[in-house]
This record gives C-alpha cells, structure tokens and sequence, in this order.
C-alpha cells in the first residue's frame, strides 16, 4: 500500500515553500517600499510615484478606485478559491522571470511603470507556485487588472481626437435643442453672443471618462455569468458609451448656457456634470446592454435563477 498523502498544512509548509515566501517578499519590499528611485527629485519609490501619478495632469485620477475593485473581484471568487484544487506547481515560478526582466530594466532605464507592472506576476506567479493552477487561473484577471491604474507614457496625445469628437457632438446636440452655434477649431461659439465661447479643452475630451468606465467595464464584465465573447462585447461597449455620454454632457452645458445661466453652466455645471450626468447615463447603458446580452433584465432575474437558488438553498 502507498503512504498516505500528508493534509494541506503539510504539503504546503514545507522548505521550497518558506524559502520562496522569503525571496518574494525581499523581491516586493526591496523595489517597491525600500528604493528610492523615481519621483521628481528621485526620492521616492515606486508605489510613491504611483500614488502621486493618480491626477489630473495624467487622466488617471481614477487609479485608486483600482485596488478596492480588486479586493471585490477576490472577495467575490473566495467560494470558488476555496473550493478549488491545491498543490504546489513550480510553473508558478516562470512568471518570475520576465517580473525580474522588467525591474531590472526599470533600473536600468528609470522607468517606474515596468516596477510597478512587474507587481500583479510576481503576486499571480507566487499564488500560482503555491497553490497551483486552478487558483491562478481564478486569480488571474483580478491581479493583472491592477495594470489598469498604471499612467501611460504620452497618453494625453489620445485626448485630440476626443477634443474633436466631443466638439462636434456639442454643437450636433446643440442644433437639436434649437441653439444656433458655430465652431472654431475645438470652440464651440453662439453665433448670436449669449454666451462666452466654451473651449473643449483636453480635460474636457472625455479621456478621463473613458478610462474610468474601462476600468468599470471590464470589472463588470468579469463578474458577469456572460459568455467569453460577450464579456468582451459589454467591456468595449463603454468607448462608444463614453462618447455619447461626454457628448451629452456638453449638448447639456451649452442648452443650460442658452436658456439658462450662462455663468453657472460654465463653472457649476460643467464641474459637476461628469459625476451627475455623464456617469448615470453611462452606467444605463452598460446595463442594458448586459440586459441584451443576457437575453433578461439584470436586475429581475429570471424563473430559472429563482428556481436554482432555491434549489441550492434546499441542499
């Protein structure tokens, strides 16, 4: 007879497992909490720099919603992470590699991006070493998802064509509510003079949006029960829904300025409308296009999920 198979706590605290808890948590801290490498002056570390990139010059002033989103997706698979086969796998350990490549080179260039964006391999790698595959897998998109608080380089050059997307659907959605306007490049003027000209700055051209509702998007894809391609289909719905939201955004700002205060439009209202406005509306639409998807209303589920629940309740 075979010797019996030694119980989880066996398995998994053994010596190859203690040593590579050491060296990744000497590979985490080292360049990510005791280098001071980056910043402005080079005197701050890694996870200083990404803290302090989450503004307004980058677009990414959602960064920080990022990490929250993240606990949610593990909170919300811990079912299924519990439930799933552990072992330890040395495949893990091939993610180190290139995590190892891009800190170095982080280095070597004085790049913070590659530091913080060999983080999510050496946390999925570490996972997939030491509980093996079926755990990785579920901790996969949860992990990598945090590549999308990361500013990239040049990014604002993007904001261009937005500016003028967004100029064009103000004054489109202008017209419709009876405003005559004209543009100038990416200024949309009252050919009548109610009202100062509105500039449709970078801030203004809808990037900021769009890289929040990604970010949403894709963690609401996620956590769908959606097919592959379907999940893929509801992610990229919010660039078009992004569009037409900041567009109605803007239609909203210049009707209020033509019907209504001009001054508050210009600074109340365009300061909060993203949040009041634009969000909501965006938010519908991901959940009707869910609901399409889906084939029933997300928020009423259908005869057939009671009918499951119940049946698992029973159980």
């Amino acid at each position: 007879m075979g010797s019996p198979l030694p119980d989880a706590k066996e398995r998994f605290l053994t010596v190859p497992v203690i040593v590579t808890l050491a060296v990744s948590a000497i590979l985490l801290a080292w360049p990510y909490l005791a280098f001071p490498e980056f910043g402005s002056f080079g005197n701050d570390n890694s996870i200083q720099w990404l803290i302090s990139s989450w503004n307004k010059q980058t677009d990414y002033e959602h960064g920080w919603l990022v990490v929250p989103i993240i606990a949610f997706m593990l909170y919300h698979a811990r079912k299924k992470i519990a439930q799933a086969q552990k072992r330890t796998d040395w495949r893990g350990l091939i993610l180190f590699i290139p995590a190892c490549l891009l800190l170095a080179l982080s280095f070597r260039v004085g790049q913070p991006r590659m530091t913080v964006a060999a983080l999510p391999l050496i946390l999925l790698g570490g996972s997939w070493y030491m509980a093996g595959p079926q755990v990785a897998r579920l901790c996969a998109f949860p992990l990598l998802f945090f590549w999308l608080c990361i500013p990239l380089p040049s990014f604002q050059q993007a904001t261009v064509g937005l500016q003028i997307i967004a100029t064009n659907l103000g004054h489109l959605g202008a017209t419709l509510f009876g405003v005559d306007t004209y543009l100038q490049g990416t200024n949309i003027r009252s050919t009548g003079g109610h009202w100062d000209a509105f500039n449709i700055a970078g801030g203004c051209s809808g990037m900021r949006s769009l890289m929040a509702l990604l970010m949403l998007s894709a963690a609401w894809a996620y956590l769908s029960d959606l097919k592959f391609w379907k999940k893929c289909v509801l992610f990229l719905s919010a660039i078009p829904l992004a569009v037409i939201g900041n567009g109605v955004r803007i239609t909203s700002i210049v009707v209020l300025a033509e019907y209504g205060d001009a001054q508050f439009a210009a600074k109340t209202w365009h300061d909060w409308s993203g949040l009041l406005f634009f969000f909501p509306i965006c938010l519908v639409g991901l959940a009707v296009i869910h609901s399409l998807l889906a084939g029933e209303m997300i928020w009423k589920p259908s005869r057939r999920k009671k009918l499951v629940v119940k049946i698992n309740k029973s159980q």
